[in-house]
């Protein structure tokens, strides 16, 4: 695949992002509860990975393989539920532009701190002074959307 096709598929992921918080906020109204939500949803998701391996035919790893995982390496499950948990939460409460800008504005930079110290295998990028700049346009944008809700009184 071309770096092309790469960004497209980024792109679309990320541009799921605010529908599946939204998506999740009402599944969360109508289980029960954020927890269930969560549950439900990671059931749908297990199923759905589990279809398209079965379709693609790749075989899944097996018991030594996983063994042979270092136990941080799992914490990404954990840090996908508390993600899913936390915008089945927030997006209903503190909207979801506001849920989604703050968490993409701190991927941005835990990202490029990830990548200009190399951190767990990452591809070493420094902070160049250009990334820097983009990195606090970033967080100008944040502060000017707080700002500009709050002056139309649009805050919960």
């Amino acid at each position: 695949m071309s770096s092309v096709s790469y960004a497209i598929w980024a792109f679309a992921a990320g541009a799921l992002i605010p529908l599946m918080a939204l998506l999740n906020a009402g599944v969360a109204r109508t289980v029960g509860g954020q927890i269930q939500a969560t549950v439900v949803l990671f059931a749908i998701g297990l199923a759905a990975s589990l279809l398209l391996a079965l379709i693609s035919m790749v075989r899944l790893p097996d018991l030594h393989a996983l063994a042979r995982v270092a136990p941080y390496q799992y914490a990404g499950g954990l840090i996908v539920g508390f993600y899913v948990l936390s915008i089945t939460f927030l997006a209903p409460r503190f909207g979801t532009g506001n849920a989604i800008l703050f968490a993409v504005a701190a991927q941005l930079m835990t990202s490029a701190l990830i990548d200009h110290f190399a951190l767990a295998g990452a591809t070493l990028r420094p902070v160049t002074s250009m990334r820097a700049v983009g990195l606090l346009i970033v967080v100008t944008g944040v502060v000017i959307t707080q700002l500009s809700d709050r002056q139309i009184g649009g805050t919960r």
